[in-house]
């Protein structure tokens, strides 16, 4: 049995830390060592920001980013285009797609992807916020920006069954209506590759070389 090396503060430090991706046990060791031995430098600094996103950090309500007002910065930007709509699976991915500037679009946060086996159905995404807003009549076309495996392609098909049976049905309330154009991206996104974890670069062709779903 190994024995306590630090005070139960420092312990639930290093235990919480390890929860976080990319941290094991000992790197979470290791950083916690390092926040305590600059103490003042980063722990402090970084306990008051914590507090801080605690208070203020909110879910748009609108499309679903992480900001701390509501609607966000990026809903709110009126230089953007608000007839194209990106939709994609979680923020982090939005987040990557605006880093690489490859679109001044609007966005649409899923919060992940169908996955019966894990038990996440339609009810479990923000699909209903996003055909809410694609009711309106507003948005042209649709990005599905989902990652290339086997979940998100089947969220993206999902979703564009949704948007064509609710098209027909607008479409006989209103004979001009006309139904959104859905596409997908395309070359440069490899097949199980996600998004966060793509250069800038590869996401900007792939969104350039969109192409129609389907």
């Amino acid at each position: 049995m190994a024995n306590q090396m630090a005070g139960p503060e420092i312990e639930k430090l290093i235990k919480l830390l390890a929860r976080l991706p990319g941290l094991g046990p000992r790197s979470a060791r290791r950083v916690g060592l390092h926040l305590i031995k600059n103490k003042d430098q980063l722990l402090v600094p970084l306990s008051e920001a914590m507090a801080d996103a605690v208070d203020k950090v909110k879910v748009c309500e609108v499309c679903g980013n992480i900001d701390s007002m509501s609607p966000c910065t990026i809903c709110t930007d009126t230089r953007r285009d608000p007839t194209l709509l990106v939709v994609v699976e979680d923020v982090s991915d939005l987040w990557a797609l605006e880093r690489a500037s490859v679109l001044n679009a609007a966005y649409h946060v899923l919060g992940g992807t169908l996955s019966p086996l894990d038990g996440v159905g339609p009810d479990d995404l923000n699909i209903a916020g996003l055909l809410a807003r694609t009711a309106k009549g507003e948005i042209r076309e649709i990005i599905l920006a989902v990652n290339a495996t086997v979940e998100g392609q089947t969220t993206a098909h999902y979703i564009t069954d949704q948007l064509q049976a609710q098209a027909k049905e607008l479409k006989q309330s209103n004979p001009d209506y006309e139904p959104v154009k859905i596409s997908q991206l395309a070359h440069g996104v490899p097949i199980g590759g996600e998004l966060d974890y793509l250069d800038e670069g590869t996401l900007l062709q792939a969104m350039r070389s969109r192409k129609e779903f389907g």
